[in-house]
């Protein structure tokens, strides 16, 4: 595997020099250049889904498409705003951080962001793959526009990603010199500021851009505790393009970017009255009193890419994409939200990947085809320390490097002018090499936190590594009668390699006896199996009354093998209490949905820039079961089991109206979303589960001409307090999900701790913000 990993690699590097050795004089056919989302009013909106330019209508995927003056308008703040106008997509701050995102699409992701578990969802900024959640709840700025694309992803992107793909593209640089400003204020102090600009140099051959941003917000609560502001915002970023484009055939860009999160810990709300103390419940939910202060609450993350394409004829394209991250993490996060030290976690999280993609694409009348070489060396270290009742520290420390080759490739064939076929297929090589390190410290915490506690006992060391392999197809059928007509059928299927479970305790593996486990036993107890996702779907895609109607209608089937379900569950070991991973691959599941999304234009004046009213508005309906699920008892609980984090209904309403006002607009619009109920986890928990809940948000936006607009914006209007996370280390019936309690007292039963640990985090408040914008 070693040799065959360092062969490839070196092909690839190797190729990523051909577009610059190859450019010759040609027309550029520069993808992602113009703007995705046009006016929605002549529903030719421009994605690049399938690596190169077309139109929305076009694609035979699954996919939403948002420009930046969309984002705009609707006052975007950050890229889990999406979700709420996006059908069968969640994306949530991950439960006692700022910055982590736990992504899920159509009940497909992944929401535990400890090192040893991919995502199901692939986030890209600017085609370059993010490996790790931490520092991936990208905030809108100088964005060019954001595409969401459902279903598994792996014939035409560098990473093969199970559920879906998030894709944030900032913009190119144009030949004039540019520069803007948008500034925000609002609720809970709300402070943001946003300059960016470009400039050409000599002939415009060579340009220069960047933008920085401040980003801040007081807290929604307090910590009772520390007096520190609670879901305050505290950001500073940066980024920087440098582009060349000598002629038309050949253009390269390098940009690296920045991010500084100073936010402080994010306490969590307790959902229950201290067990043992009967610490009372806060009012505000917003509120918190965990008194766990270190490590310092830090989030610094950074990269760059470089981004080569070449043509050297009409029907010919090369593209390198090479990408380097790194991000750091120190992350003080008290689950039971409790000023003693009960189950207190401080955590550093420590990223860092290379990545080097290569495309060659053909494109004539009647045939496109994409072929891709994808390399990926990245190392992710989780350690963090579990502070215990009575001076007792467990210290997890999982260490993980990934080595991840792929090619594929993806075709086009048009048989007819409104009969076309596509083919594609991938092959990935995973190898995933994990170092687990679990020990008992009594008196103190662990040398990683500077604790000087005695160690007890060592309930992990171990080391090992496996290879995983998968071939993975994808096929569909087109059919547009018309220009603006387009039924299709696809067939993908998606592959997320498997791994080991970083807080595993080799010690309380046993063998069917109860016997003391083996090497080879352990490394089974510890580790976990791919998982694969067959999706059928269907499609209806079309803009009709002269495209004042735009719409996309999508029915799919999901089968879902060997589903990865990570968790965590308090024991005692030794005498000592301590909790232990458990990972499980749950054996099939499948998932049925349907989508749609339609947006309906009435203009009193369509040709020239007259009033315009729109109602716009999306769908979609999951039915996710599992069909079979073996728990820890070897029974099958699969009836008992549901889909973490997917509603089954996810819904969207707009109402828009644009008029024009002296040399500019006003632009008024007002959304209320929906989303069904939801679970937290895969057994139901009392109090934590979201039931159904709508937000409603309103815009209005003045753009007094070309260079000046201003804007007001709010947010979840109706105030509505909705869970997004949580903790739950509280006893329970394995089959209901009820929770267990004390015969004598009648209390709750913990099972780490002695107070239990109950605690939610949850969505934003009201928030009304005014922006303002100026271009010159």
């Amino acid at each position: 595997m070693k040799h065959r990993s360092s062969s490839v690699r070196a092909l690839i590097l190797s190729a990523a020099a051909l577009p610059a050795l190859m450019a010759v004089p040609a027309q550029a056919q520069q993808a992602e250049q113009e703007t995705a989302a046009s006016d929605p009013a002549d529903g030719d909106i421009i994605v690049t889904a399938r690596r190169r330019e077309e139109s929305l209508l076009d694609v035979p995927v699954a996919i939403t498409a948002f420009s930046g003056d969309q984002l705009e308008q609707l006052g975007a703040i950050d890229v889990t705003d999406l979700a709420a106008v996006t059908p069968n997509v969640t994306l949530e701050v991950s439960r006692g951080t700022n910055s982590t995102l736990s992504a899920f699409i159509r009940g497909v992701g992944q929401q535990d962001p400890v090192a040893g578990f991919e995502a199901g969802v692939g986030i890209y900024l600017d085609d370059v793959y993010l490996n790790r959640p931490q520092a991936a709840v990208l905030d809108i700025y100088d964005v060019e526009r954001i595409e969401v694309l459902r279903g598994p992803q792996g014939t035409l992107y560098g990473r093969n990603t199970i559920g879906g793909a998030v894709k944030y593209v900032t913009r190119r640089l144009g030949d004039d010199p540019t520069l803007k400003v948008r500034a925000a204020y609002g609720s809970y102090d709300q402070a943001d500021a946003v300059i960016s600009g470009s400039v050409p140099i000599g002939n415009g051959v060579v340009k220069i851009g960047g933008a920085a941003a401040r980003l801040s917000r007081g807290g929604f609560g307090e910590n009772l505790t520390t007096g520190e502001a609670n879901y305050n915002k505290d950001i500073w970023a940066a980024r920087g393009t440098l582009q060349i484009e000598p002629d038309d055939s050949l253009f390269i860009r390098l940009s690296g970017d920045y991010t500084e999160d100073r936010s402080n810990p994010r306490g969590g709300h307790r959902l229950i009255r201290g067990i043992a103390t009967g610490a009372p419940v806060l009012e505000d939910v917003y509120d918190s009193r965990g008194g766990l202060l270190d490590p310092e609450q830090k989030v610094e993350a950074y990269g760059g890419s470089l981004f080569i394409e070449a043509k050297p004829a009409d029907w010919l394209t090369f593209r390198s994409i090479t990408g380097y991250r790194k991000d750091d993490s120190g992350t003080p996060i008290d689950f039971d939200a409790l000023p003693a030290v009960q189950v207190d976690v401080p955590a550093f999280y420590n990223n860092e990947q290379f990545s080097q993609e290569v495309q060659m694409l053909i494109g004539t009348d009647r045939f496109n085809a994409l072929v891709g070489l994808y390399y990926l060396d990245a190392k992710a270290r989780t350690v963090f320390d579990v502070r215990l009742p009575g001076g007792v520290t467990a210290l997890t420390f999982g260490n993980v490097e990934t080595d991840t080759v792929a090619v594929f490739a993806d075709a086009t064939y048009d048989l007819t002018d409104q009969l076309s076929l596509s083919v594609g297929g991938r092959y990935t090589w995973d190898t995933r090499r994990s170092t687990i390190l679990r020990q008992t410290f009594l008196g103190g915490g662990s040398p990683f936190f500077n604790g000087n506690g005695t160690l007890f006992a060592t309930t992990s060391n171990f080391s090992g590594a496996a290879d995983f392999g998968d071939f993975t197809p994808r096929a569909s059928i087109q059919w547009q009668p018309t220009g603006d007509l387009n039924v299709y059928a696809s067939y993908s299927q998606g592959f997320k390699g498997g791994g080991f479970d970083p807080r595993g305790q080799s010690t309380a593996c046993r063998t069917p006896t109860g016997g003391i486990c083996n090497a080879d036993q352990v490394f089974d107890f510890l580790s976990f199996d791919p998982e694969t996702v067959d999706t059928y779907e269907i499609g209806f895609k079309g803009s009709v009354w002269d495209r004042r109607l735009n719409f996309a209608l999508a029915a799919f089937r999901s089968d879902y093998t060997d589903v990865q379900v990570p968790g965590s569950i308090g024991t005692t070991i030794n005498g000592q209490q301590t909790f232990i991973g458990v990972t499980t691959n749950a054996g099939r599941a499948r998932i049925n949905g349907i989508e749609a999304e339609v947006n309906l234009v009435a203009a009193r004046d369509f040709a020239a820039a007259g009033d315009r009213f729109t109602l716009s508005g999306t769908m979609g309906y999951l039915d996710a079961k599992y069909t079979r699920f073996i728990d820890g008892r070897g029974i099958d609980v699969a009836d008992r089991r549901a889909f973490q984090n997917t509603p089954d209904w996810t819904a969207s309403g707009t109402i828009a109206y644009s008029a024009p006002v002296g040399a500019g607009s006003v632009d008024l619009s007002t959304t209320v979303s929906y989303r069904g109920d939801s679970q937290q986890f895969e057994l139901r928990t009392p109090l934590l589960d979201q039931p159904a809940y709508a937000l409603w948000d309103a815009n209005f936006v003045w753009a007094i001409n070309d260079s000046y607009s201003i804007g007001v914006h709010g947010r979840n209007l109706t105030d509505k307090r909705y869970i997004v996370a949580g903790y739950n280390f509280l006893a329970q019936n394995p089959d209901t999900g009820a929770f267990l309690t004390n015969a004598t007292t009648g209390n709750f039963i913990p099972t780490l701790g002695t107070e239990g640990v109950l605690t939610a985090y949850y969505g934003n408040p009201r928030q009304v913000f005014a922006t303002f914008t100026a271009k010159f």
